[in-house]
């Protein structure tokens, strides 16, 4: 039987599920935007990338894969994977550590270690929007690389929508993983 919803007496945003976007996608309807991510329903355009930042992320994805490699960890780094949240959530984080990297469709969110953002112009919305999302998510782990400040943020211990723990280091500094035991990158290249 048909579910009758109740009267609406004024407009409301539909948000729009992950099943929805990933239709939008296969239909090719992002195309002149290259790239976009699903935020608590909302579609995003996601900026160009400028050499401090994709510098940043290649600099970061080296060290970790280097650290990951040396411990023979069964975790593996993924640039640009978007990552299956919740039914609304499906941001697309500049590097992901998952312990599923094969497969079809979205990365798993039972198999993401750590999420790291890579900001430069996003800066804001990484430490706030997208921190209440990863860690309403339950995302152990989440690092803010702030390429401008030459720091990165280090959250961990998701409760609601926050963490309850964070630390930063500059570029050049030792980063060692909070929720992973072993994991120590060196990020010299990023200073």
């Amino acid at each position: 039987m048909t579910e009758l919803l109740p009267l609406n007496t004024s407009p409301l945003p539909v948000k729009l599920r992950v099943e929805d976007y990933l239709l939008l996608d296969e239909s090719g309807a992002f195309e002149p935007y290259r790239r976009t991510e699903l935020l608590e329903g909302e579609i995003y355009f996601v900026n160009a990338q400028l050499r401090p930042r994709a510098l940043a992320k290649a600099e970061l994805y080296d060290a970790l894969r280097d650290a990951l490699r040396a411990m023979t960890s069964p975790l593996r780094p993924l640039t640009e994977a978007s990552v299956a949240l919740s039914a609304h959530d499906a941001p697309e984080p500049d590097i992901v550590l998952t312990s599923e990297p094969k497969g079809e469709g979205l990365i798993p969110l039972h198999s993401v270690a750590l999420v790291i953002e890579i900001a430069d112009t996003t800066l804001s919305g990484d430490m706030k929007r997208k921190a209440a999302i990863y860690a309403r998510a339950g995302v152990a782990e989440y690092w803010v690389t702030d390429v401008s400040a030459k720091v990165i943020h280090q959250m961990w211990a998701p409760e609601d929508d926050a963490y309850g723990q964070q630390r930063e280091a500059a570029f050049g500094q030792r980063m060692t993983a909070a929720t992973i035991a072993g994991l120590t990158v060196e990020t010299g290249g990023l200073a």
